[in-house]
Formats: structure tokens, sequence, C-alpha cells
């Protein structure tokens, strides 16, 4: 479906509940496509630790990068 950014300033309620429903909502600026209407998504909670990183190939620095954080 396709709406023009006047009709979409007046029926948001119902253009937000086709979105919400699955159908694509268009909203158009002078007659080109402008932006997508669409339901919001929760992003999933993220849990720490979620991988296993060996830290002993982190160990020793090289000396520039090192004094380039802490000087000389």
């Amino acid at each position: 479906m396709q709406a023009n950014m006047h009709e979409a300033k007046s029926k948001l309620s119902q253009l937000a509940e086709i979105a919400k429903s699955g159908e694509t909502v268009v909203i158009a600026k002078a007659g080109k496509p402008y932006v997508d209407l669409v339901p919001h998504s929760p992003r999933k909670e993220r849990v720490p630790g979620g991988y296993d990183i060996d830290m002993s190939k982190f160990d020793g620095c090289d000396e520039e990068i090192a004094a380039s954080f802490y000087g000389d």
C-alpha cells in the first residue's frame, strides 16, 4: 500500500495497523516513495559471555603501540 504524506498524517493510526498486520506501507512525498512504515521488532536481550576467547593470544604488545597509549 502507498499513501502520500498528507494522507499519512491524517490516517497514521490506520496505516500503522496495516503495517503491523504485515502489509508493506510506503509513504510517498511528491509521488515518490519516501519512507516505509514497518512494525517495531524488539531487540533480543544481549547476554554477556557468549564467546569463548583465548586471551593468551593477546599477551604482550607492540612497543610502539604501547608508547602511543602510555607515553614514552
